[in-house]
């Protein structure tokens, strides 16, 4: 049995990627959507939240139908999967700065930040989410339009989660490492070496292992430097 090309087994397993992706690239948007309609009326908050997140994820949709229509072209997804090594990396040891997003108390200002904002600073999550669909348009678009009441309702408290369990960030860097070993040993151009399962699977292991060691010890040696 098949859904949209994949197997059932495929078909969940992406999904649930591309859910998990945006869960732990959430605080990003939360931050900007705090931001950025703080200083708006209380009665037009929850308004502006809304329009900015819809038109964040139409933007962002349209991003990610884009970049799987490109990694089709050979050598873009070993490009696509070495970049997200790096976001995995990133999202482990990163300190994030949104000091230069201006609070706004106009609702069409603060729904332009928000989409702005979100489509320059989302690049990884559409990378990732890109990487996880197998090339599935559909699946961008569901993955996406589950996220959306995620984004809305649930980014403050993705927040305080892993702030109380930092292990959610250990999961969704493993996970999008994983992606990105798939892309890698998915490249047209590299068929002939990963055809052994051996090989492929390992490669995508040892990818993980090392986001997940180098990233911990880069965050005790910073936490040691202070």
């Amino acid at each position: 049995m098949e859904i949209m090309g994949l197997s059932v087994a495929q078909f969940f397993t992406a999904l649930f990627s591309i859910v998990m992706i945006d869960l732990v690239l959430a605080g990003d948007n939360a931050i900007i959507i705090g931001l950025a309609c703080r200083n708006l009326p209380k009665s037009v908050q929850m308004k502006g939240i809304v329009l900015g997140t819809a038109g964040a994820i139409v933007i962002r949709i349209l991003a990610t139908i884009a970049v799987v229509w490109l990694l089709q072209i050979p050598g873009l997804r070993l490009g696509g999967g070495i970049l997200l090594v790096y976001i995995a990396f990133k999202l482990l040891t990163k300190q994030d700065n949104h000091e230069n997003i201006e609070a706004k108390d106009s609702l069409l200002s603060a729904v332009l930040t928000i989409i702005v904002a979100d489509a320059i600073m989302g690049l990884d999550n559409i990378l990732a989410v890109a990487g996880a669909s197998h090339g599935s348009y559909i699946l961008v678009i569901v993955g996406l339009l589950i996220s959306i009441p995620i984004m809305v309702f649930g980014s403050t408290l993705i927040i305080k989660l892993t702030d109380r369990f930092p292990i959610i960030i250990d999961i969704g860097a493993a996970i999008i490492a994983y992606t990105a070993g798939s892309m890698i040993t998915e490249e047209p151009l590299l068929h002939n070496i990963f055809v052994n399962p051996v090989l492929k699977y390992g490669l995508i292991i040892l990818i993980i292992a090392g986001v997940l060691i180098i990233g911990k010890r880069r965050i005790i040696s910073r936490a040691a430097c202070k």
